[in-house]
């Protein structure tokens, strides 16, 4: 058993890795696509802003590790959670060598799902499904925490670009009828020039914000793994050295995430993040829509403040998702048909089918692993 422990959290840590380069593109397609940072330098400071981002909270991991699979139900054992893994594992590869840029969120959660209900007979109550509260974004559940948000974050993240880009337009507009230094200052190269400086920064906060969201996602599959394995009596013979891998009291009790899983995630992601992604990179960066710096600001620091918003909530937001549909607004802003809208049907097919598709591989693998004898 101790052995399956430890199959599941290399696992997990091969599925932050995959996160890594998958969800690279996220970040730093805009500030390539813009030539503002060359791929290398992209992926450098995306790799870094991850690596800060992952020790930011722990919000987000406290909800996939407590707030989506009912443990009174179910039994949530290493063979639950290694199916789940490899059920968004399998999925990630598959979007990723056809250059579509799917959730790697929703891929983890629907694996989860459908490894549970396998795990459950079919049992629904299985899944933590809806639990409201007051103020709303207090409620619990896959309804509030992962439906809800699927739905409304990138409608938030497409409003934020189109009214970010639709406000600058509007300044460089003014700027450009007031005439003298106002009006030089509008010209495209001056612009071009001065907001390529403000994307790095808003690329930077973009790779913060992912690997505060994304990396919290497998810090919490570990220590689900790990309390789940303490209960069992399966950690108990450890040797000394080992001593660190016990879930801490707090961990237990609190749902908190010992410091040694978020260092480890946050290292492996950022790991991920220097392999790159440039099968996405160019899906976002360049087929979506022809992008400058001025656009590349407004997606970023709209698709980041939405995920930062989500992140303080504990919400385990679509980082694709919300900087897709931020590059859409802003391309709308730009005007209706600056957008490729075949590419963007392309990708909104591989958004609505991540959580049904990884889940159902995750539970059919759970059924071959009872069939085996081995769950």
């Amino acid at each position: 058993m101790l052995t399956l422990v430890l199959v599941v959290v290399f696992a997990a840590l091969v599925f932050e890795y995959i996160n890594g380069f998958h969800d690279t593109a996220n970040s730093i397609a805009t500030v390539v696509a813009t030539k503002v940072l060359s791929p290398m330098q992209a992926v450098g400071l995306a790799a870094t802003m991850n690596l800060i981002g992952a020790l930011a909270g722990t919000a987000v991991a406290k909800t996939i590790a407590s707030g989506l699979i009912d443990v009174g139900v179910v039994e949530v054992g290493s063979q639950l959670i290694l199916c789940a893994l490899l059920g968004g594992i399998i999925w990630n590869l598959i979007t990723w060598y056809v250059g579509l840029p799917s959730s790697s969120s929703h891929a983890l959660i629907g694996g989860l799902v459908g490894a549970a209900l396998a795990a459950a007979s079919n049992n629904p109550a299985a899944i933590i499904w809806s639990q409201p509260a007051e103020p709303i974004y207090k409620s619990a559940g896959v309804l509030w925490k992962v439906i809800v948000p699927m739905v409304s974050s990138p409608v938030a993240g497409f409003m934020a670009g189109f009214l970010v880009m639709g406000v600058l337009f509007f300044v460089i507009s003014m700027m450009a009828r007031s005439g003298g230094v106002l009006a030089r200052m509008a010209r495209p190269r001056w612009v071009n020039g001065f907001f390529g400086k403000f994307q790095i920064a808003s690329a930077a906060t973009m790779g913060f914000a992912h690997g505060m969201n994304d990396a919290q996602k497998t810090m919490g599959i570990i220590a689900l793994a790990l309390v789940s394995a303490e209960a069992t009596g399966t950690l108990d013979n450890l040797p000394g050295w080992l001593a660190f891998v016990h879930p801490s009291e707090a961990a237990l009790t609190e749902g908190d995430i010992d410091t040694w899983i978020k260092i480890t995630c946050a290292i492996v992601m950022a790991a991920g993040t220097a392999a790159g992604g440039w099968r996405i990179i160019k899906t976002l960066g360049h087929k979506l829509v022809k992008l400058h710096p001025i656009h590349g600001f407004a997606a970023e620091t709209s698709a980041a403040s939405v995920i930062l918003a989500a992140s303080s909530l504990g919400i385990p937001v679509s980082t694709t998702h919300n900087i897709s549909a931020a590059i859409m607004g802003v391309g709308t802003a730009k005007r209706f048909n600056a957008i490729k809208w075949t590419v963007v049907e392309k990708m909104i097919w591989a958004w609505i089918l991540t959580i049904p598709a990884a889940g159902g591989v995750a539970y059919l693998l759970f059924k071959l692993m009872v069939a085996a004898g081995w769950a």
